[in-house]
């Protein structure tokens, strides 16, 4: 059974990639339909009709042999075959007393007609087809108007519109679906896409946050070092000290950070939660080892907030802090503020850093500001970044209390 379906398939499809050759066996198929119909009689004898009483003379076999022959070209030229398949079987019952079905022609290139073409064109042609036949068998014939052959002319007319307009719409409907099938794969492969490119943008934005501040850190701690170990080596050791615990947390973080693009399942990966502002005490203390004094003020309550709200208020403080820390100066200080305000909280850095007219910092540029601003986008917040009059820098983000991604991570 496995090898005979296999066989079928295999010739179904050599079929449809050769639609000239299924043309040419249907064409053969009808001719020998149309002989053989034409030995019989259906008014042979009183008991019914008989086989083999009468045949068909040359002119006959001539118009049925055009009339399937024409059935080749069917699907090139539908309309073309139809006007010609109906010619030949007009002038068939026109010129024979005992004309040949040549009108099956007719009926092959009437279905194909309304197989390929739309329902307005298959009600007018086939209605037309249908009439003219009908009518001229009735008119013209050698049988009576209401003899069953005149009345099978139309119904089997009427019977292939009928089914090649059913067959054109069942294709439409198939390739309506294909169509939005591969329509919503391709949606499907954009979104996966989309999705990939959004979580890499969102791990390098914390890696760089994370890397930043702590190599930020861990600099000026090292710099502290060298300065005072010969004279003071009692803070020379608390600074590195410092310089152990910043990095400490940086292996942490990125450990945390990198343990995201691991599989599901994974051992090793992280099961601690994400920073947020319920360890930003811990975050302003490793500023203040660092040698900036930073001031808190806080109402919200430390009321609880989404996961991606969370993350992006702490790495918006930390990214802030560390570009006051590299930018603004040996004595500058920082203000951060927390405020829930109805359904969004506000995160305010403030520095006061060298005035504007000072030199400004020549140091390599980065892209703190770029992923602070993305993260704030992201949830539908603004941010706010720009020099206060008079001198120092100013950041102030807002954030939806409920994220728009709908994520809580």
């Amino acid at each position: 059974m496995t090898s005979l379906d296999s066989g079928f398939s295999r010739g179904r499809h050599w079929l449809r990639t050769h639609p000239l050759a299924f043309d040419a066996g249907l064409a053969l198929a009808v001719l020998v339909c149309m002989v053989t119909g034409s030995f019989a009689d259906p008014h042979g004898s009183p008991n019914g009709p008989t086989f083999g009483d009468r045949t068909p003379d040359a002119s006959s076999v001539l118009l049925m042999v055009l009339g399937a022959a024409a059935l080749v070209p069917r699907r090139r030229a539908p309309l073309a075959v139809l006007g010609f398949t109906s010619a030949v079987a007009l002038v068939e019952l026109l010129a024979d007393d005992r004309p040949a079905p040549v009108a099956m022609a007719a009926v092959v290139a009437l279905y194909t007609v309304a197989s390929r073409t739309d329902r307005p064109t298959t009600w007018r042609v086939g209605l037309a087809t249908m009439t003219v036949l009908t009518a001229a068998g009735m008119l013209f014939g050698p049988t009576p108007w209401y003899a069953q052959e005149n009345l099978g002319v139309f119904a089997w007319s009427g019977m292939a519109a009928a089914a090649g307009d059913a067959v054109r719409s069942r294709r439409a409907f198939v390739d309506a679906i294909r169509e939005r099938a591969e329509r919503a794969e391709r949606t499907r492969e954009e979104e996966a896409r989309r999705r990939v490119a959004e979580e890499r943008l969102r791990i390098a934005r914390d890696l760089h946050d994370v890397v930043a501040h702590h190599i930020a850190l861990v600099n000026v701690q090292a710099g502290v070092a060298a300065h005072v170990m010969d004279k003071r080596p009692d803070q020379a050791k608390e600074a590195l000290a410092h310089v152990r615990e910043a990095s400490r947390s940086a292996l942490n973080e990125l450990r945390a950070t990198v343990g995201l693009l691991r599989q599901s399942g994974d051992p090793e990966a992280p099961t601690e939660p994400a920073p947020g502002l319920g360890v930003l005490d811990e975050l302003l203390t490793t500023f203040r080892n660092a040698g900036l004094p930073v001031e808190l003020a806080r109402t919200d309550d430390s009321a609880a907030l989404p996961g991606a709200v969370d993350l992006a208020a702490y790495r918006i403080i930390q990214e802030a802090l560390t570009n006051v820390r590299k930018h603004a100066g040996p004595d500058a200080r920082a203000e951060v503020s927390v405020v829930r305000v109805g359904r969004t909280i506000e995160i305010t850095v403030l520095d006061d850093g060298r005035p504007k007219d000072a030199p400004a910092d020549t140091g390599t540029g980065g892209h703190g500001l770029i992923g602070m601003r993305e993260r704030v986008t992201a949830l539908g917040g603004t941010l706010t970044a720009a020099p206060r009059y008079g001198g120092g820098f100013r950041v102030q983000a807002i954030l939806p209390t409920t994220a728009r991604t709908g994520e809580d991570t």
